[in-house]
């Protein structure tokens, strides 16, 4: 739906300055012209608003998906722009606003042509999320801890390979084993770039975590998972997370990854600006229960749990307003202290916090309404309903 103005009021308002119930906020074009508490101001009769009674829900800022596969059959390394439209259709539904277009461990064609696939849909996809850029997620891991990247297929970073890649400008953050000495380089280079770098995938003492930090490491991929365990005389990659603050920590919080309990320990000891939500979703969300592709291999879903033959865990199905749900089950903690891990810390990662990933004047109007129960009503990407329910209009 396209329309000059869009009057959100009677909402419940979260914000960087704090939250407010009621509160409205007004949208001109594809971004926030105005926001506060109460009742909204009454406007020039000539003004063309449309306006939405949020009966009291919460109003967020769109969730920013910065690790994502693919949904409803689609991954990324199809190379597809009609599987990306459907992808970013499927995750406005679940309240995404923008997204990180995750690549996996490939021949440097097939992760070629995934990027090439992104430069087909510049800008705000109809129906759906933005494409905001590239997470690469491999190929220059660490193949003990591959998880369900192929084995075969990781390698260490060579400038002949990696360097294309960044300069196509559609990377945004890139997950690296940072314990191998030849991938180092891969980390100034991207820090020079602007490029945020994860350690992921990795084996990494807790030594090696900090000198890689100090090359501008930042981010931890998915916590926890494929990478060396918290020990009290080796702390690991995981102690790193837990401990460091320059680095911010992806967590998929469906229960399955993480346990509840885990969850909270990584919230407590980094606080919520240190943690980012992910799904890590791959082609079967959205879709029933049952076996699916993932490269040459076949994964199967059943009860929310994605894995390989071996019982491995491969990616998810999670959407981010069950994470988030998930999360403040799990934590106790308000709405008000963790809404910031669904959004402004993603779009931290990527580079964008300047006009994404927070409710505030002069802002993109990218916006997520959930009621009590973390479901989505309604979806507004850059000013635009992306989705709605029909009881909300």
């Amino acid at each position: 739906m396209s329309c000059a103005y869009l009057l959100i009021y009677n909402a419940h308002l979260y914000t960087p300055t704090g939250d407010w119930s009621p509160g409205w906020l007004l949208v001109e074009g594809q971004t926030i012209r105005a926001l506060g508490a109460d009742l909204p101001p009454a406007f020039d009769a000539s003004m063309p608003v449309h306006s939405i009674d949020a009966a009291g829900h919460a109003l967020l800022p769109g969730f920013i998906d910065v690790h994502v596969h693919g949904a409803m059959g689609h991954e990324v390394m199809d190379a597809s722009p009609d599987g990306l439209r459907q992808m970013a259709q499927f995750y406005a539904r679940h309240g995404v606003t923008s997204f990180l277009a995750t690549t996996w461990t490939a021949s440097p064609q097939a992760i070629t042509a995934a990027l090439n696939s992104l430069t087909q849909l510049p800008g705000r996809i109809p129906g759906g999320a933005t494409i905001l850029g590239a997470h690469l997620e491999g190929p220059f891991l660490n193949p003990a801890r591959c998880g369900a990247q192929d084995a075969r297929l990781i390698r260490r970073a060579s400038r002949d390979e990696a360097l294309p890649y960044l300069e196509t400008g559609l990377v945004r953050l890139l997950a690296i084993a940072p314990e191998f000495p030849e991938n180092l380089w891969l980390i100034d280079e991207c820090v020079c770039r602007g490029i945020t770098v994860a350690a992921g995938h990795t084996d990494a003492t807790y030594e090696q975590m900090q000198t890689a930090v100090q090359h501008g490491l930042s981010q931890v991929t998915h916590c926890f998972n494929a990478m060396s365990s918290f020990g009290h005389r080796e702390p690991g990659a995981v102690g790193a997370a837990l401990s460091i603050p320059q680095l911010r920590c992806e967590l998929i919080a469906d229960n399955i990854h993480v346990h509840p309990a885990a969850q909270k320990i990584l919230v407590d000891a980094r606080q919520p600006q240190g943690v980012i939500l992910i799904t890590d979703a791959i082609r079967g969300a959205g879709l029933p229960d049952g076996d699916y592709p993932i490269d040459n291999r076949m994964v199967t879903i059943r009860e929310g749990a994605v894995r390989l033959p071996d019982g491995a865990l491969a990616g998810s199905v999670l959407t981010l307003e069950r994470a988030l749900r998930n999360t403040r089950q799990a934590t106790g903690r308000s709405l008000s202290d963790i809404w910031i891990m669904s959004s402004l810390n993603a779009a931290r990662a990527a580079g964008v916090s300047h006009r994404k990933g927070s409710l505030e004047t002069g802002k993109d109007a990218d916006l997520v309404l959930l009621d009590q129960d973390f479901n989505v009503l309604l979806t507004v990407v850059e000013g635009q309903i992306a989705f709605q329910v029909a009881e909300i209009s």
